[in-house]
């Protein structure tokens, strides 16, 4: 089962049908945009799959995570008419771990033993991994380098969100915003989200090593982010 109606339309058309385990993929936006809410639905579709995801929060509790989460499945339960919606809600619940790192306390280390112990003491070994909420503006390349490191060794591929400093309009055509430009060369995927009157608007800004990129857009519900048309 899969979420076609989500944004993942725009992984469709990306050269490899999207981003792949050992990679590293980003969302980038402006504040208040939908950043969060477009990752939920990159795990749901990884969920509804019957994968397993881990998410790990840089800003929200796991009760606040919890609720996007629950929200959007009542949005996709709705949008895709699924059956028997409480199975699906117990199997994405028992696929689903959600890590919590606040007041600055994400380290790679504590992530990196986190999921060493999810695998080894219950068994959880992680399709996924979602990273809200890193402060792109703070960190170095190191943390990237790191990220992708992991993301090889634990054969996974791993999603962020990464707010965009920039001011509409003062970038060039397809030119990843500020900061996240700054560590392009780690992303296989980078996805812009870019409010409009009546939706969000999705363009793949990069797509592997895919030079020739699509003018094609996908226009997201700005209540329910699932894909229009």
């Amino acid at each position: 089962m899969t979420t076609k109606s989500s944004l993942l339309k725009i992984l469709e058309k990306s050269s490899r049908k999207g981003l792949g385990r050992g990679n590293l993929g980003v969302l980038v936006a402006r504040a208040g945009v939908g950043k969060t809410a477009c990752l939920v639905h990159i795990a749901m579709d990884k969920l509804l799959r019957n994968e397993k995801l881990v998410h790990a929060s840089l800003q929200d509790s796991p009760e606040k995570v919890t609720s996007y989460y629950n929200v959007i499945f009542s949005e996709l339960v709705k949008a895709l008419n699924l059956t028997n919606p409480s199975d699906i809600k117990t199997q994405i619940d028992k696929n689903r771990m959600i890590l919590a790192y606040l007041n600055q306390s994400f380290d790679l280390r504590r992530l990196k033993e986190n999921l060493k112990n999810l695998s080894e003491k219950v068994a959880f070994v992680p399709d996924t991994i979602i990273v809200d909420g890193l402060d792109f503006s703070k960190v170095g390349v190191e943390m990237f380098e790191g990220f992708k490191k992991l993301a090889q060794e634990f054969k996974v591929e791993v999603w962020f969100s990464a707010l965009s400093k920039g001011i509409p309009g003062d970038a060039k055509p397809q030119a990843i915003p500020a900061p996240a430009d700054k560590f392009d060369s780690f992303f296989s995927i980078v996805i812009e989200l870019q409010p409009t009157q009546s939706a969000v608007e999705l363009s793949l800004l990069k797509d592997h090593d895919t030079t020739a990129l699509l003018d094609e857009k996908v226009l997201l519900d700005p209540k329910t982010f699932l894909a229009r048309g």
